[in-house]
């Protein structure tokens, strides 16, 4: 269940290995856009207001957990280009136990302080109950998303990626079969798609985690207690990346939290166009991270392994094969763009003020694109110091920053915080590229 991926075709190799993650991610993503079409058919804009409400809340513990995973990721891809593979167990035993402890904490986070979120968020009055449902239903289902992504996390740390893929499939599918019993049948609201999301994310972690059983002396991991016993060097290792990891995720969320809230204050039709603008932008995101997933993992094993040559190749395809995703969104968003949010709601004030939003999902698409390679370099190299002033200057500086420029200063309104949060995707690749053109990335020592 171990995947060399120091060796071989690069860039046969990355669409091999992506492809995986692409498919994965795109019933990932399906299983969220899933609850915004049947929630904006059944409930209306309030609904679909709500679900972006929620889920924005939901994706900041999210990027915690996701943040920890891929710390711990850069740790086995590196062990596995060094050729340690006696280390496995213990890196694998400590990023269960940290991370499904730190699931417990976002549980009590999520579920006491919900109402303040929704204040903070300026949540429109015909959103507030259903907003404030979703929030606290998720909540009670932290352990089961934290307990996925490490799973999923280890596996394509180990370059394994189909698995992941096997076991998101069944959650989406479960997923969009209980959206409609507990949304169009049961009248359950918001309310039922947070309750669809948690049963179906709950019934593929345990799925996965009795293959992984089944199949421990496979990929390196005994599931004995000794294993999940804190490690000092490899706990401090996943802890020393991932907080950074942590910081830039979480600050992105924040930042767009912000931004959202601000635009929250214009009414419920403005909120409900933002998350669907979000659910339209993800689309991009959905291909260009799967390819980052992949990308990363790759760089991770070539540098541990000394393979400098091969980081650059990764490096390049990634960004090439992300631009030209984004171009053939773009061009069919430009087509077809009354079609593609009809999927969510036909209410006509909401698809009027759709189409403004063009323009601001096409600067996401590109935005999007050009972050994927730059993430895969400073996440495989284990760049800890990297992801935490991105993470300012990403999250905080840049987006908050042009948001309140364009919006405030400039009085563009609505359509000036759209545009800022927008333009603030390329910060990451702008400060990146030139510090992998000037190859200072090699000199840095491995984490491990």
């Amino acid at each position: 269940m171990i995947n060399d991926l120091t060796v071989g075709n690069v860039p046969s190799q990355l669409v091999r290995f992506a492809l995986p993650f692409v498919f994965a991610n795109i019933l990932q993503y399906l299983y969220n856009i899933v609850d915004m079409i049947i929630v904006g058919r059944y409930v209306g804009a309030g609904g679909l207001s709500a679900v972006s409400i929620g889920g924005e809340f939901m994706h900041f513990f999210m990027f915690i957990a996701v943040g920890f995973a891929q710390a711990g990721t850069v740790v086995l891809a590196q062990t596995v280009g060094a050729g340690e593979r006696s280390r496995l167990s213990k890196v694998i035993g400590n990023m269960f136990s940290f991370i499904l402890s730190l699931s417990i904490l976002a549980t009590l986070v999520s579920v006491l302080f919900a109402a303040q979120y929704n204040k903070l968020m300026n949540t429109p009055p015909e959103s507030w109950q259903e907003a404030l449902d979703y929030c606290r239903v998720c909540g009670f289902g932290m352990f089961f998303v934290f307990g996925y992504n490490v799973v999923s996390y280890i596996m394509r740390g180990l370059g394994d990626s189909k698995r992941p893929l096997y076991f998101v499939a069944v959650s989406a599918v479960m997923n969009l079969i209980l959206d409609l019993v507990f949304v169009a049948g049961m009248n359950m609201r918001a309310k039922g798609a947070a309750l669809a999301t948690v049963i179906g994310q709950a019934f593929s972690f345990i799925v996965s985690i009795i293959y992984l059983y089944r199949r421990r002396e496979a990929f390196g991991f005994d599931f004995k207690p000794a294993s999940f016993k804190p490690d000092k060097k490899i706990l401090g290792t996943i802890v020393r990346l991932g907080i950074p990891v942590c910081l830039q995720n979480t600050a992105v969320s924040v930042s767009m939290m912000y931004v959202n809230s601000c635009i929250n204050v214009y009414g419920v039709i403005y909120s409900a166009v933002t998350g669907l603008s979000g659910k339209i932008s993800q689309l991009c995101n959905v291909f260009t991270m799967s390819v980052n997933a992949a990308a990363a993992t790759m760089i991770g094993q070539n540098f541990g392994a000394g393979r400098h040559d091969r980081v650059s190749k990764v490096f390049w395809y990634d960004l090439l094969i992300s631009t030209v995703f984004a171009v053939v969104l773009s061009v069919l968003l430009l087509l077809f763009p009354e079609p593609l949010f009809r999927l969510f709601n036909d209410e006509p004030a909401v698809l009027a003020v759709a189409m403004e939003v063009v323009p601001i999902i096409i600067l996401n698409f590109f935005g999007t694109a050009s972050r994927s390679p730059s993430g895969a370099l400073i996440n495989g190299i284990g760049y800890a110091g990297m992801n935490f002033v991105m993470g300012i200057m990403d999250g905080i500086v840049i987006r908050i920053g042009l948001a309140l420029l364009f919006g405030n200063v400039l009085k563009l309104g609505v359509h000036g915080y759209w545009y800022g949060s927008s333009i603030a995707g390329f910060a990451f690749f702008i400060v990146i590229f030139p510090y992998f053109l000037s190859g200072r990335w090699k000199k840095r020592s491995k984490v491990i």
